[in-house]
């Protein structure tokens, strides 16, 4: 892997590639381009090489990707090699849904404890997981080696809520609350707004459509 620092858009790009990649590999597609890839996935095919080789050499010119391989290795890059426990803060009715998804996941990402300091909802079941009371969020984190942590309480208690998580040794949160969380710089939080993208959308139904354009304009590269 380059020394240089990885852009979180390359980075989020990553799960996207992998996903389509999967795709290819349950239809026994055993090598792909990164024209096809930037075809199907409407990106720039120069972008999805370069993405790819800030992390190696991943490609044969004039054969393209092994599908399998970059499979393995963009899990590897992500750490889904390895089974990564997350914690859910908010049994509410987002809380609810997003544990359900567990049943979804096929990476190796998984809700394994729920959370709520509403004392009505604890020892209830979500998705055969039991709501724990706030009091024992520290210990279960420790126990269960939980690494990252989603909030999706109230606007009002989510910073106590990441604070306790950071306190307990989490190292990521992703935040459905509509607030910017105060943490240390190294906690990676990444804020889930839907009234942002939701806003953000209506301004692309009359505007910005010749940014989309030049930002699918090809570059000149060898293709592989």
């Amino acid at each position: 892997m380059k020394s240089e620092k990885i852009s979180e858009a390359v980075v989020r790009r990553l799960p996207i590639y992998l996903r389509y990649l999967s795709g290819l590999q349950r239809r026994e597609v055993n090598t792909v381009s990164s024209q096809e890839l930037g075809q199907k996935l409407d990106l720039n095919p120069a972008q999805i090489r370069k993405d790819l080789a800030y992390f190696g050499d991943f490609g044969r010119k004039g054969i393209g990707y092994d599908v399998a391989y970059l499979i393995e290795k963009i899990r590897h890059i992500l750490n889904l090699d390895q089974q990564i426990n997350v914690v859910l803060v908010g049994a509410g009715n987002l809380g609810q849904a997003l544990s359900n998804y567990n049943t979804y996941l096929k990476e190796n990402l998984k809700i394994v404890a729920v959370f709520d300091a509403y004392l009505p909802k604890v020892g209830t079941l979500i998705n055969s997981l039991k709501v724990q009371p706030m009091d024992e969020l520290s210990d279960t984190i420790k126990e269960q080696n939980i690494r990252i942590g989603i909030i999706t309480v109230p606007e009002q208690e989510a910073q106590q809520v990441a604070d306790k998580l950071i306190e307990a040794g989490i190292g990521a949160i992703l935040n459905f609350a509509p607030i910017v969380l105060k943490t240390p710089a190294n906690i990676r939080v990444h804020a889930a707004d839907f009234t942002t993208d939701m806003i953000s959308l209506a301004y692309y139904l009359d505007n910005g459509k010749e940014d989309l354009e030049d930002d699918k304009q090809p570059i000149g590269e060898l293709d592989y």
